[in-house]
């Protein structure tokens, strides 16, 4: 299928087939959060807050209408969720304060209040988009020439909230595609014990500043990886002298942000990978985990991983964070530190690079750059690859994803964005050896928004968060507008023999096509 030309820029065209797969918003996709009427809000009539009035009211209520009332919260909701009492039953645990300490209540009496205190957001009210696509860790019960792949989504809710989802489909033979169950109740990761680095938090001070003797006797007393417990054993443990700094405070408050922005989320293997869902769990992704762009690598030791990078954002600042897990159900979260992950869009490599650790980056909003990872974990400044120079991304250019490793040099796919902040996609070919030099590059768009995909949430966007390869075929899903997600697909070598070399060399001995 061809996409519908812009008139007003004939010189593009759409070389990706688009398959008539879709995949839209869908609001029965609900999570259960709590739900604290008011917040800390006082009651203009008794003077204490709403929590503990509503709690009250519940106090007030014979048992059997207590059971009534249960019952019927769980004739309606049981189904749309994993274990709902049990989320009942921890939402009461954090109002249980509000409880007065002579009052013994039955199980079902502090099942309803927790219910009270709960509500279902739709984590796809809004919008879906900007999927990744990485192969699936499960390969089992597949056809010759089938290949099984995780999505990696992007679900935006009400308050313009963002989590990550997934879903899973199945590429081949040939150009064929089918999506897999999606059906089912969501679960939001539980948290569990981080194993902290500390040549993280060493990076983390290096990047705000705080070089002093009571940051020096806190990494010098820390092994290389630690647990909360630890980490509180060493505090407990300073000497006096450093605790009676007029700074030590500030400082402290710090070390404890900076290893409080790492933590761990763990889904039980019963549930699966479409029914996992990673929910903000820091300040700093209090409003949404946007743009997850997922990349499947082979580890030191041999093993299969997944990495991703996306952007933190707290309604006001955005900040880097990377993911690990091994299955697709345990999940690492870490801080990303560095001058190149001071903006969106980051995408690791898939493997190291003569030793290197690289990742594509848009440190100044608006080019395409290459980082280097140092010794310290931090993300040095980029070298760029491509600036913005084209009618179609004159206004700036990034990424679509972590690099695709072929015969022929690193697969980049680009964005661009032109007039009336017009999204298209292109596609670069980086040297094997040397990513820092580009060798190619497609001319024209690769795949632009037709006139259904133009209107949207976000009207005349196509974007991606990353594609794969297989059986000489490459496959990107995208986001079109923010309200669907769609698929696309080119024979590699197409798309390859469609790019035109490189030949003009920068003054700093990057390249630019």
């Amino acid at each position: 299928m061809t996409a519908i030309m812009d008139p007003s820029d004939v010189q593009t065209t759409s070389l990706a087939m688009r398959h008539a797969l879709t995949m839209q918003p869908d609001g029965r996709r609900v999570v259960i959060k709590l739900f604290v009427p008011g917040e800390d809000a006082q009651d203009s009539q008794s003077g204490q807050s709403r929590a503990s009035s509503i709690i009250e009211r519940v106090l007030q209520l014979e048992e059997d209408e207590i059971t009534r009332l249960l019952d019927g919260v769980l004739a309606r909701f049981a189904g749309r969720h994993h274990d709902i009492c049990a989320t009942f039953q921890h939402h009461y645990d954090l109002v249980q304060h509000r409880v007065p300490p002579d009052v013994e209540l039955s199980p079902t009496a502090r099942a309803l209040i927790g219910a009270y205190f709960s509500h279902e957001f739709s984590v796809e009210a809004a919008a879906l988009c900007n999927p990744s696509m990485v192969p699936h860790p499960d390969q089992s019960d597949l056809a010759p020439g089938e290949l099984r792949t995780a999505i990696s989504l992007r679900q935006i809710g009400e308050g313009h909230i963002s989590s990550i989802g997934f879903c899973s489909a199945v590429l081949g033979p040939d150009d064929t595609i089918r999506l897999e169950d999606r059906d089912g109740p969501l679960m939001i990761g539980q948290r569990v014990g981080a194993k902290h680095r500390r040549d993280l938090l060493a990076a983390g001070l290096a990047e705000e500043d705080l070089d002093n003797e009571l940051t020096a006797t806190v990494l010098s007393s820390l092994p290389e990886r630690y647990d909360d417990e630890a980490f509180e054993e060493v505090l407990g443990h300073l000497p006096a002298e450093l605790l009676a700094r007029p700074t030590t405070n500030e400082t402290l408050e710090a070390i404890r942000r900076i290893v409080a922005s790492d933590y761990a989320v763990n889904f039980p293997a019963t549930v699966p990978l479409h029914e996992r869902v990673l929910w903000p769990a820091t300040p700093a992704e209090s409003n949404g985990m946007e743009d997850a762009r997922f990349v499947q690598v082979e580890e030191d030791d041999g093993r299969i991983a997944y990495y991703a990078t996306y952007t933190a954002y707290d309604g006001r600042h955005i900040a880097g964070r990377m993911i690990h897990t091994r299955d697709l159900r345990h999940f690492e979260v870490t801080a990303l530190r560095g001058t190149a992950a001071r903006n969106k869009g980051m995408a690791l490599f898939p493997r190291p690079v003569n030793g290197r650790h690289l990742a594509l980056c848009r440190s100044d909003g608006e080019t395409l750059g290459l980082s280097t990872r140092d010794e310290q974990n931090r993300w040095q400044d980029a070298v760029p690859l491509l600036v913005p120079h084209r009618g179609w991304d004159l206004i700036q250019v990034g990424n679509c994803g972590s690099p695709v490793e072929t015969t022929a040099g690193w697969l980049v796919l680009t964005h661009g964005v032109g007039p009336m902040r017009r999204y298209a996609i292109g596609a670069m070919l980086l040297d094997l050896d040397n990513p820092e030099r580009v060798i190619a590059d497609l001319p024209h768009g690769l795949l632009e928004p037709d006139e259904i995909e133009r209107e949207g949430y976000v009207p005349n966007v196509v974007y991606s968060c990353g594609g794969v390869v297989h059986a000489g075929r490459f496959w990107l899903p995208y986001g079109a507008s923010d309200v669907r997600v769609g698929f696309a697909s080119i024979p590699l070598d197409k798309l390859l023999d469609a790019m035109v070399p490189a030949m003009r060399e920068m003054p700093d001995d990057s390249w630019l096509t």
